[in-house]
């Protein structure tokens, strides 16, 4: 009888954590839609159709910070399509923005145009955003942008990106999870 009460209850336990992390996987449940994205430089490139959201136009007290962000965002939309060959392209880009002082972010760069495996360019980017977002922050002069967070990203560690839009499109899941996420912070 005691082992039948065990049983039930680990029974009951597994029944509670598999509905949590259905209910988890609910809420970040793609919509089939794409909306297009304009980069803070007026420069358009596809992201997810569909969307009404406004972009955000930002403007930055620092010219490198702005090339940099404009970079940032084209890498951010390749990811969410899961272009890693547009990932490349951009991010071999990115890397001649960036002077001595930020060899670490332009390793990073060097590395993401380096490879094709679209998880380690997520990867990168996650690393990347690390270091580039104080740098968008203190240079930002006008407009808002997003600081957006996936909870379920890098095996449920989360991952932080920067948006220029407000509405959700999840970098490192792409057309998987695409509104996997919330907006933790309007800068």
């Amino acid at each position: 009888m005691k082992i039948q009460k065990t049983n039930l209850m680990n029974g009951n336990k597994n029944l509670a954590l598999m509905m949590a992390a259905i209910i988890s996987m609910a809420s970040c449940v793609e919509k089939k839609e794409k909306p297009e994205v304009k980069g803070d430089t007026g420069t358009q490139f596809e992201q997810t159709k569909g969307n009404s959201e406004a972009t955000s136009k930002a403007s930055f007290s620092d010219s490198m910070a702005e090339k940099v962000f404009s970079d940032y965002q084209k890498i951010r939309a390749a990811l969410v399509d899961s272009g890693a060959g547009e990932v490349q392209a951009v991010a071999k880009k990115l890397v001649e923005n960036f002077t001595e002082e930020q060899e670490g972010l332009r390793s990073m760069a060097l590395a993401m145009a380096a490879t094709d495996n679209l998880e380690e360019q997520r990867e990168l980017f996650s690393e990347m955003n690390a270091i580039v977002e104080p740098l968008i922050k203190e240079s930002i002069s006008e407009g808002t942008i997003y600081k957006q967070f996936c909870p379920m990203a890098f095996s449920g560690k989360g991952g932080y990106w920067i948006s220029n839009v407000k509405e959700i499109q999840n970098p490192y899941y792409g057309k998987k999870m695409l509104k996997c996420g919330k907006v933790v912070e309007e800068i």
